[in-house]
C-alpha cells in the first residue's frame, strides 16, 4: 500500500507568522489576516490541494526577551497583534468541505470547563473538522497579563495539561451518553435526563463537578495535536497525540525523534503507526532550480535579522540581543522551550547568533527546501524514507504565494509519483486522517472515561482511604 506524504498547512492569526519582516513582500498578503475572504480564499487553495488541515498557532502574550522588551516584536509584527485562532473555524469550514481546522489553545491560560464548550461549538459548527494543538505555553507575558505572576515550571505545566486533558475527556466522552438526545416531539423530551451525568472531578488543580453544557459533537474529542517535543512533551504526546508535529532542522535529529516517540507510543499502549508525525518545513518552489534559488534570495533580502531574533529569544528564553553576531550558541537550560535549545546547540552543528537570526528569518526553525517541484518532490520523499516522518507542515514565506506553488506545482508532481491523495475520505477529520470512526480509537486513554459512573466510583474507592490515612 502506498504511504502518502501529507501537507498541513501551517499559520497564525497574525502577521507574517514566521517569516518576520517578510511582511514587506510586494505580494505578501498575510497583512489581511483581518479579514474573513483571506482565510476563506485561502482554505478553497488548501482544499484544492488535498491538504489534511490548516494548522492554526497562537500565543497568548508577547515576546519581550529579545533585548529586554517588545520593542522589536511589536515594530516587526512578531506575532502582534494576533488574533483569536478559534474564530477562523466556522468561516473556514463554510468555505470548505473537507479540510481540517487545527486549533491551537493552551491548557495554561483558560479554565477546561468553558474551552470544552467552545471545542464542542467549533466541532458541531464544522460538522466535525476540528483539530486541538495541545500547548502549555511559553511567554512569561502571557501568565503575567491573567494575574498568573509569572509561569510555572516546565515540567509542572505538563502535569497541569495532564489533568486538563482529563477534564476533557469526562466532559466530551462521559458526560453525555449515546443516544441521550432524543428530539421526541411526541413526547415533548429532547433529552433523556437520565443519560446526561456530572463528571465529579475533583483533582490537584481543577475542580468540576457538573454536566458537560453540549450533547456530544460529531467527534466527541476533537483530534488531538501535540506538538512538545522536550521529554515532559514527548511522553505527553505518547500518551495523547493523534497528529504530532516537531520542528527538526535536520534528518539526524528528525529520524531520532520519530523512533522515539513511536516507541513511547508503543509502550503507552497504543499504535505507533497510528500516530501522525508532521515536521515543520518551509518550501521556496519555482517553475526550475535556478529561479526557486532567485526567489530564496528575494525573499532573504526582506527578512528582518531583529524579527528573527526575536523569536528565537522568545522561543528559547535567551535575550540573544546580549551576543555579538559572531557568537557561538551554548547549550542552556531555560524555563521556555528546552528542546529548540536542544536542537541548536547539539552536536549536529555549531551556530552563531548570526546564523540562527538568518535560518529562523524564513520560517521558523524547521528546513527550508528551495527547489523546482521536481527537485522538492525528491528531497520530501528522501526525508519521509530516512525519518519515517508522515508528512510536513508548511509554513510560508509570502502568502498565499508559498501556499498556491505548493498546490499548483508540488501537489501534481507529487500525485504523478503516486505518493500524494488525489482525493479526500468521507466524514469526519478523525475519519480522513486515519480510515476508522469519529471518535477516538478504544485503545486511547480517554476510553477509560467513557462510562463516567464507573468513574466516580473508582475514584471515591481510591479517595477513602487518603482520608482515612489523613485522618479525615
Amino acid at each position: 500500500m502506498t504511504r502518502y506524504i501529507r501537507f498541513n498547512a501551517f499559520d497564525m492569526n497574525c502577521v507574517a507568522h514566521q517569516s518576520p519582516g517578510l511582511w514587506r513582500h510586494p505580494r505578501d498578503k498575510s497583512w489581511k489576516y483581518k479579514d474573513l475572504d483571506y482565510w476563506q480564499d485561502l482554505a478553497r487553495t488548501l482544499e484544492r490541494g488535498i491538504f489534511d488541515g490548516i494548522f492554526i498557532a497562537d500565543v497568548i502574550g508577547y515576546y519581550d526577551v529579545y533585548k529586554g522588551s517588545n520593542y522589536h516584536a511589536i515594530e516587526q509584527a512578531a506575532q502582534i497583534p494576533v488574533n483569536d485562532p478559534i474564530q477562523l473555524a466556522a468561516p473556514i469550514a463554510l468555505a470548505t468541505e473537507h479540510l481540517g481546522i487545527g486549533i491551537t489553545a493552551s491548557t495554561s491560560f483558560e479554565h477546561p470547563y468553558t474551552f470544552a464548550r467552545r471545542l464542542a461549538t467549533a466541532d458541531h459548527h464544522t460538522k466535525g473538522r476540528i483539530g486541538w494543538n495541545i500547548v502549555t505555553s511559553y511567554l512569561e507575558s502571557g501568565a503575567k497579563n491573567i494575574s498568573q505572576g509569572g509561569l510555572k515550571t516546565h515540567d509542572n505545566r505538563y502535569e497541569i495539561a495532564a489533568e486538563y486533558v482529563e477534564v476533557l475527556y469526562k466532559l466530551f466522552e462521559g458526560s453525555w451518553e449515546e443516544g441521550a438526545v432524543l428530539r421526541d416531539a411526541e413526547r415533548g423530551i429532547f433529552t433523556d435526563p437520565t443519560k446526561v451525568h456530572e463528571i465529579g472531578h475533583k483533582g490537584k488543580y481543577f475542580d468540576v463537578p457538573g454536566y458537560h453544557l453540549c450533547e456530544p459533537s460529531p467527534q466527541r474529542t476533537p483530534v488531538l495535536y501535540q506538538a512538545g517535543a522536550s521529554g515532559p512533551g514527548k511522553a505527553f504526546a505518547a500518551g495523547h497525540a493523534e497528529c504530532v508535529f516537531v520542528a527538526a532542522p535536520t534528518k539526524n535529529l528528525l529520524r531520532a525523534y520519530v523512533a522515539d516517540i513511536r516507541q513511547r507510543a508503543a509502550a503507552a499502549g497504543r499504535d505507533p503507526r497510528k500516530m501522525l508525525i508532521y515536521n515543520l518545513t518551509t518550501l521556496i518552489i519555482a517553475e526550475t532550480d535556478a529561479k526557486a534559488q532567485q526567489l530564496f534570495e528575494e525573499y532573504q533580502s526582506y527578512a528582518s535579522y531583529d524579527g528573527s531574533l526575536v523569536f528565537m529569544s522568545g522561543w528559547s528564553g535567551i535575550d540573544f540581543g546580549q551576543y555579538a553576531p559572531t557568537d557561538e550558541l551554548k547549550k542552556v537550560e531555560t524555563n521556555a522551550i528546552v528542546s529548540m535549545i536542544e536542537h541548536f546547540g547539539g552536536k549536529d552543528r555549531v551556530w552563531t547568533v548570526e546564523e540562527l537570526a538568518k535560518w529562523g528569518g524564513i520560517g521558523g526553525t524547521g528546513p527550508v527546501f528551495v527547489g523546482s517541484p521536481s527537485t522538492i518532490a525528491d528531497i520530501l520523499q528522501e526525508w519521509v524514507e530516512e525519518t519515517d516522518i508522515d508528512g510536513f507542515n508548511l509554513a510560508y514565506a509570502v502568502t498565499p504565494d508559498s501556499f498556491e506553488a505548493a498546490v499548483d506545482l508540488l501537489v501534481p508532481e507529487l500525485q504523478k509519483r503516486g505518493v500524494y491523495p488525489t482525493a479526500y475520505r468521507p466524514g469526519t477529520l478523525r475519519e480522513k486522517l486515519f480510515g476508522e470512526g469519529p471518535y477516538l480509537p478504544a485503545t486511547h486513554p480517554a476510553n477509560a472515561y467513557r462510562d463516567i459512573e464507573a468513574v466516580k466510583r473508582r475514584d471515591a474507592e481510591v479517595a477513602t482511604p487518603l482520608r482515612q490515612s489523613a485522618g479525615v
